[in-house]
């Protein structure tokens, strides 16, 4: 009898349907030669302390650093999973050869070796390696099953990183809640959690510690086009007076129009971290939801495994995307034109030297149904990306045009869209989702009337103050992005792709360390803004071991798991650095003499902290609506013209910015140093 393991029930149905095991047994399923079991998620974990002797059942300073000489694995302690364990030690037992079917990735591997070592497995063991549930996927799978010798070294890299967590973890959690947590809290320490925090917190810091300071901009309006001296900024307003003075009440003269073509090319595939930044930045979605999400629709078979790294695909899977794009409903818009026609087979899609075990999420072209309105939109996210990739490119147009007032030169560039291409797709999207937005995108992307070198003519300049930002709260999407490559947070595509293997945490691990630093009150969220509260910001005050902040050093940990995998650096060699470093961390924290402890927050605290947020709110918007009334009134309204003729004239509120036109209603360029001038076009 073969015996087949699966990592929860629902797959294990998927795959009994497809190899014949159609009887329904107590904890398993069997026919046509197969039984075929599940776990459910993990039923063994290492064991705890207090299970390798009695010394350390009892938190103590004295029994640390805990290092067992050999680790053992349990049972989680569930009656659950007591019962379905026994089934599965009974059919392994029994077994002339077992098929591992956990999720083919570094956990799903562990979770089923550690199942079958505790059941004494004897018999040998076969690999199944599929990257969806497909009814073809499965069967394929079976068809190519591998030997399990071949994923020796994945197994080993995740039983040094279950290892290397438990060193560090029990022991600096120990550690530093008995000497500084006053027996009040547990301080938990993580090898990748507590980096983590350290962003968050030293963005804080960055905030609290930032210093705005003046800087003035000079520009003018000719023809209804606003011109940006090339100079910059200036950060003395006396150098601004004069550049100003030298441009009044002389003439403009254009000095050259550049027109330059360029192209676009669609954006990367999803990879997870990918789609949940997308989903955050589009939906407000935590990582943990989208996680959640893309995994249902994984089990649905409308999507590919989700827990990848790569935002590509091996050559292989381009035959069968002709396939994928005629099973998707909805797109036929998007997808006709495509079939019938070579797919085209760009290089920044199709690589299978950067794919290893899977590839990026791409839906199974599996028709839709019945989802959930959140389902749908991370679906249709997924869909529409991969039908873009066999798009053409975005063709636009950038013109710039450069002027002159006296020896100032100023410049106004536009943007033209010249064939969607693959922005086709999303022709309804808006990414702007307020007035501010829109008018920074119109100012930006606009169209530019018709500039003929040497022409002069009359302008208005103007000398803008502006004031210096302080950087932005971390949200989840930026956080992700930021533990992604360990710190360097960076927009472009290819420059991350480069920086991810020195990244913190794994693709499905960062949604769930986001979540613990939630529950252990380090974190708490401000509408999408992730604040630290006072524990885990002195937290990482009093850490000085940079080995346990370390955005950096950690992703170089995580880069020596991934060589393990890839069979390029020794495991043990990997467990035994660990144990020095943690004896090093205990010695060192030992003999802290400061009598220094750490302010516990409580779930109470947090409640305060929104409550005074929600009362100060009301008193702030009755301030701001006395200071409105009590100001001048404005002239603006009565004295506008009726058309967008008033666009690129001076700013009638603030006389420093210029009018341009946002999606509903005219505003203020100077609208990012705080003008709020603005009038809807039903009112114009």
């Amino acid at each position: 009898m073969i015996v087949c393991i699966a990592e929860k029930p629902s797959v294990a149905r998927d795959i009994a349907s497809v190899i014949g095991a159609t009887t329904q047994r107590d904890g398993y399923m069997e026919g046509n030669g197969y039984q075929v079991t599940w776990t459910f998620g993990h039923l063994c974990t290492l064991k705890e302390p207090n299970d390798y002797t009695d010394n350390w059942k009892r938190w103590s300073l004295g029994s640390l650093p805990m290092i067992p000489q050999r680790f053992g694995i349990k049972l989680i302690e569930d009656r659950g999973i007591e019962k379905q364990f026994q089934v599965i030690e009974r059919l392994m037992q029994n077994a002339d050869e077992i098929v591992n079917c956990g999720d083919a990735g570094q956990e799903g591997e562990l979770i089923q070796r550690w199942v079958m070592q505790k059941a004494q497995a004897k018999c040998p063991v076969k690999r199944l390696w599929i990257s969806s549930l497909t009814e073809e996927a499965i069967r394929q799978g079976f068809a190519n099953l591998k030997d399990q010798s071949e994923y020796q070294p994945l197994y080993l890299a995740g039983l040094s990183r279950a290892i290397g967590d438990w060193i560090l973890g029990m022991n600096a959690t120990r550690l530093y809640t008995l000497k500084y947590g006053q027996n009040r809290q547990v301080l938990s320490i993580g090898r990748v959690q507590t980096p983590t925090l350290a962003l968050i917190v030293n963005r804080q810091k960055e905030i609290d510690n930032f210093k705005p300071e003046a800087y003035w901009v000079l520009s003018t309006i000719y023809r209804d086009t606003l011109f940006t001296a090339t100079k910059g900024k200036f950060t003395d307003k006396e150098e601004g007076e004069r550049a100003f003075a030298t441009i009044a009440n002389k003439d403009f003269e254009i000095t050259g129009v550049v027109k330059k073509k360029g192209t676009e090319a669609p954006p990367h595939l999803f990879d997870l971290t990918s789609l949940q930044v997308e989903c955050n930045r589009k939906f407000g979605y935590s990582a943990e939801t989208t996680l959640n999400l893309i995994q249902s629709l994984y089990e649905k078979k409308l999507t590919t495994y989700p827990r990848v790294d790569t935002q590509y695909l091996s050559d292989d899977i381009y035959p069968k995307c002709p396939l994928i794009l005629r099973g998707v409903r909805g797109y036929e818009t998007f997808t006709q034109p495509l079939l019938g026609k070579a797919l085209s087979k760009s290089k920044k899609v199709f690589d299978s030297s950067k794919v290893t075990d899977h590839h990026a999420i791409i839906p199974t072209g599996v028709p839709a149904g019945g989802l959930s309105e959140m389902e749908s939109n991370v679906y249709d996210l997924v869909t529409r990306r991969f039908i873009s990739v066999f798009y053409p490119d975005c063709k636009f147009s950038t013109t710039t045009v450069t002027g002159k007032v006296d020896d100032i030169e100023l410049k106004a560039t536009g943007k033209e869209i010249l064939e969607q291409g693959w922005r086709v797709l999303y022709a309804k999207d808006t990414p702007a989702n307020n007035d501010e937005d829109s008018a920074k995108q119109t100012a930006e992307e606009r169209t530019l009337p018709t500039f003929t070198k040497g022409e002069k003519g009359s302008h208005t300049p103007t000398l803008s103050e502006k004031w210096t930002v302080p950087p932005k709260f971390y949200t989840e999407a930026t956080l992700l992005r930021a533990m992604e490559t360990a710190g360097k947070f960076v927009e472009d595509e290819e420059l991350r792709s480069a920086l991810k293997e020195n990244g913190i945490g794994r693709p499905s691990s960062r949604a769930g360390i986001i979540e613990t630093l939630f529950k252990r009150h380090y974190i708490r969220r401000e509408r999408k803004n992730l604040l630290p509260t006072p524990t885990g910001v002195e937290l990482i005050g009093i850490i000085r071991e940079e080995l346990l902040k370390s955005c950096e050093l950690t992703g170089i940990w995580e880069k020596k798991l991934r060589d393990i995998e890839h069979r390029n650096y020794d495991a043990q060699q990997f467990v035994n650095e660990l144990k020095i470093q943690i004896t090093e961390i205990v010695n060192e924290v030992l003999s802290d003499n400061s009598n220094r402890h750490i302010t516990i927050t409580t779930e109470d605290d947090l409640k305060k902290t929104i409550a005074k947020k929600k009362a100060a709110t009301p008193k702030a918007k009755a301030q701001t609506v006395a200071k409105v009334s009590n100001a001048p009134e404005p002239t603006v309204a009565p004295t506008l013209q009726t058309d967008d003729s008033i666009v690129g004239k001076p700013c009638p509120q603030c006389k420093q910015g210029v009018v341009i036109k946002g999606k509903g209603a005219y505003g203020c360029s100077n609208w990012n140093a705080g003008c709020n001038f603005r009038l809807p076009f039903n009112e114009a």
